[in-house]
């Protein structure tokens, strides 16, 4: 304890010598380190780089701890481990490496924008608004058909590897392009489109199916991965049954079936849109950049 509370002191000592020195140049140094870690998480939160971001976060807390307790067997093996990690790391992920470097040489200095403005999040909203409607009416065509279809409205956690195993769209939402997407008989009809921002920016992606083993014996395919997919972030899933017709949501893990095209619509405005035309546009643009990381 006595070596904790010295290892504290010393710290405490090198934070005073720091900013009782602290210049002009050292507040430009932070803003730059900090745009830097922006751009980088900016860049990986699509990835599957955003999830070892996470783990590395969770070591360096720990190595923390550890270097306060004076633990030095603990510690003896973390430096040994990280002295080798960052050769591994570039190894592992070669190609999100690049992709990041790609996405930096193409963005122009004119398209870096740290908030966003409130007209911005006004427009995405109505955007939202107006897929949902041609989703809404989509489903109550293939419900009647009993056509099946699954349906990824993309949230706060961005879905950029759900996205990557499908076929890039790029188009804006309308009952005919979600009817020809899950037309039986369609090229990809058998996975998901994922709705992002008001467009559909992919069908035939893979979802993942969920480990759960309670669920109703009459639950398909569609409804199973509907389940999966919500239990791995905060989207919101749509699936028209095919051999019942029933409408049904997936979020959070739970499923909530038998509704009816105005339940549908109330439930996707309600849970995708912001209401709260109040908030600071900064709040939300950090929320968004920080929606990576969230559950």
């Amino acid at each position: 304890m006595p070596m904790f509370t010295e290892k504290i002191a010393s710290l405490w000592d090198q934070l005073r010598v720091v900013f009782s020195d602290f210049a002009f140049t050292d507040f430009l140094d932070i803003c730059l380190v900090a745009f830097v870690l922006y751009s980088v998480i900016k860049l990986i939160r699509e990835t599957k780089a955003i999830q070892l971001a996470k783990g590395l976060l969770l070591f360096g807390v720990a190595y923390l701890v550890i270097y306060l307790l004076d633990m030095q067997a603990s510690e003896f093996i973390f430096k040994k481990v990280f002295g080798e990690i960052i050769i591994v790391l570039v190894i592992l992920f070669q190609p999100e490496l690049r992709h990041m470097l790609e996405s930096v040489g193409r963005r122009s200095i004119t398209k870096l924008n740290l908030f966003g403005v409130r007209d911005e999040e006004s427009e995405r909203n109505q955007r939202i608004k107006e897929s949902i409607y041609a989703v809404c009416k989509a489903c109550h065509t293939m419900s009647e058909s009993k056509t099946g279809s699954l349906i990824v409205f993309e949230h706060d956690t961005l879905l950029g590897d759900i996205i990557k195993s499908g076929t890039p769209v790029d188009a804006i939402v309308s009952r005919e392009l979600i009817g020809n997407i899950f037309y039986n008989g369609a090229p990809l009809h058998d996975g998901a489109a994922v709705i992002r921002d008001g467009r559909v920016v992919a069908a035939g992606c893979v979802l993942p199916l969920t480990q759960k083993e309670n669920l109703d014996t009459q639950l398909g395919t569609r409804h199973r991965a509907a389940i999966g997919m919500s239990e791995q972030g905060d989207a919101m899933i749509v699936v028209t049954s095919e051999e019942t017709g029933t409408i049904s949501i997936a979020c959070k893990g739970q499923l909530t079936r038998n509704l009816t095209d105005s339940d549908l619509r109330e439930h996707l405005i309600r849970y995708l849109c912001d209401t709260d035309n109040e908030e600071k546009t900064a709040v939300k643009g950090i929320r968004k950049l920080f929606g990576g990381f969230k559950k």
